[in-house]
This record gives C-alpha cells, structure tokens and sequence, in this order.
C-alpha cells in the first residue's frame, strides 16, 4: 500500500466565498486530487473548513493549507489558519498565473483554480506563512487610504474646474466644493504624520527607511509604500519575482518570424507598489545624473518616453529591494551603463 508522504489543501479565496480543493502525494511521487468543496469565508466557515479537513485526511502527515495573496480577503483564514498551529503557505499571484499556463486548462473557474492551486502546493516546496508584522499592516491600510483621498481630491478640483468653467457658475456649489477639498487636504496631513510617528517609533523600519531614502528621488511616503505593500519584502525573494509583483515584469509575444509583438510591462501586478514608482522616477531623472544618463539612452533608441520612464522605474524599485536586504545606503556608482531590461524595453 502506497504510503502518503504529503497533504495540500488549494484554496481560491473570493469575497464571500473559499472554495477548495485537497490532494495528497504518494511516496512514489503520484498526484490524487480526492475531494473538494466550498465554504463561507468567515470563522464559522473556518471552523466547518477545518473540520471537513479533519474527516479527510490522515493525522501522521500534516496539512499544509496554500492559497494566494489576493487583497485582503485571504487574511482573516491565515491568521485563523496560523492560530490553530496549521501550515499556511500564501503565494504571489503572479507564481500561481504562471503555473496555470503550463496546465492543460481551457476554462478558469473557482474549483480548476483551486485545483491548480492545491497541484501547485503538492509539486512545490513552499515556506510557511508569517504573519505579517503590525507596523507594515498599520502602514499599508494607512498609505492606501491617503491614495484614496488623493483620488478624491483629484474628482473634487476637476469638478471645481469645469463649475468654474460654466457660463453661470453656482457660488454655492463652488464654496462646498472648496470645503471639501479643504477637508481632505486635512485629512491627508493627519494620516501622514500617523505614518510618520508609526516609522519613528520602530527602530528597523525607520533604519530601513532612512537608507531607502539615500536613492534619489525615493522619498518617506515611497519608502513606507514599498515597505508595507510587501510585508518588508517577507514574500520576496529575488528583484525579478519584485518586478513581477509590481507589474513591471515586461512581456513579448513572439512566434517563428511572422508574429513578434512589441515587448510591454505586464501590469499583472500590486497597482499600489507600480503607482509609488511614478514620481520617484521622474524625479530621479530630473535631479540624478546616472538615472538621467539610463533615460536620455533609451529615449534615444525608441522615442518613447514612457518605456524609459518604466525602465527607471524598475531600475528604482530594484535597488529599494537592494539596500533594504543589505542595508547599506547607496552608491552613485551603483547604476551600471547598461541592464537587461533596458536592452529588451528598447
């Protein structure tokens, strides 16, 4: 009798709903996908989850659970998952999309993605899950809400603009409008010395954030994004998974000689991480002579001042990675003449 050597629950985690799928590996490395279901995604659907695992599985080989990072709705199974002692595996979403594509898939529905799921759980070594620390979960819920309030802002004055614009404008609709715009002005000053006070008060992120902040153009506001967009890059561990996790992962289709589509970022990605590069990146270029040497280069070979904008904007996000890993501040010489990615952007 073939003897079970390990045990994956695959989860596709949605808003309201996990829907699952269990496999098992032989000792002769065969696959069993044996048992699926779904349940709600709150305690008392954790507790039936849990329970249903219990029926069908066997005790002497634990059950890791493996599900991805999709927004925040895998959380409150994760930590209910690690407070009970089980093995919780959270992977990028970008791992899991490949995978897919080397599966023999035509239709992506919420069971074959949790059959995929739990596949790749069975035929991957993964590390277990750490809770994330409360400083980067105070940080990311607080930056996400000023680009709220940014957005906010941005409608409010496009809406004071075109009132303003009118033939006949509405003194009064223009005075709300102004107050609004006041009071998020407000806000967004509020929340930015919580930020800075949660920084401060953490000796390691803010030695983190101080060496991030000797790139040019990376300011506080963009050290504390990236920091807490990925978990102070607990999930990461080399710049091309960080790029493809930001989106900037550049694609190609290319096929014989007939069909060859012009390389572009995936965008498939964290749009928080890939939105804190922008600024970042035009002000590198402006003020810094090597990041400004990278741009002028490639704007030179295709003409395309974004794809040199993006190109930075990797380049950026590589070294936050860099110095935060060996924290050590950096170097003007760091940038070297020439990369891949630009080699394959121009």
């Amino acid at each position: 009798m073939k003897k079970i050597v390990k045990q994956v629950l695959g989860i596709d985690v949605a808003q309201k709903e996990l829907v699952v799928c269990l496999g098992r590996m032989y000792d002769d490395l065969t696959l069993e996908l044996y048992a699926r279901g779904s349940f709600p995604n709150h305690k008392t659907g954790f507790a039936a989850l849990v329970k249903w695992i219990k029926k069908l599985t066997v005790e002497t080989t634990p059950v890791r659970f493996v599900m991805e990072a999709t927004g925040v709705y895998h959380e409150s199974l994760a930590y209910f998952l690690e407070e009970k002692g089980y093995e919780v595996s959270i992977v990028l979403p970008n791992k899991i999309s490949n995978y897919f594509r080397t599966l023999d898939v035509k239709t992506i529905t919420d069971k074959t993605a949790a059959e995929g799921i739990a596949r790749f759980g069975l035929e991957r070594k993964l590390d277990n899950w750490r809770r994330p620390r409360k400083v980067f979960k105070s940080l990311k819920q607080l930056t996400r809400e000023r680009d709220q309030l940014m957005d906010q802002r941005t409608m409010a004055k496009n809406h004071l603009h075109a009132e303003k614009a009118e033939a006949f404008p509405n003194p009064d609709s223009i005075a709300r409008t102004n107050a609004h715009i006041r009071f998020l002005n407000k806000q967004m000053i509020e929340i930015m010395k919580e930020i800075a006070a949660l920084v401060r008060e953490d000796a390691q992120v803010n030695n983190s954030v101080e060496m991030i902040c000797t790139i040019p153009g990376v300011g506080r506001l963009t050290a504390a994004i990236v920091l807490a967009e990925t978990n102070g890059f607990d999930l990461i561990r080399n710049k091309r998974q960080l790029t493809s996790y930001a989106g900037l992962d550049v694609r190609e289709k290319q096929s014989g000689t007939s069909v060859k589509g012009k390389p572009r970022i995936s965008k498939k990605g964290n749009r928080h991480l890939r939105k804190s590069m922008h600024m970042p990146s035009l002000a590198a270029i402006t003020h810094a002579p090597k990041f400004k040497a990278v741009f002028a280069r490639l704007v030179s070979k295709h003409g395309i001042k974004m794809k040199a904008t993006v190109a930075v904007q990797r380049k950026l996000l590589e070294m936050i990675y860099t110095i935060h890993r060996t924290n050590t501040p950096y170097k003007k010489d760091y940038v070297k003449a020439k990369t891949n990615y630009e080699t394959s952007m121009a």
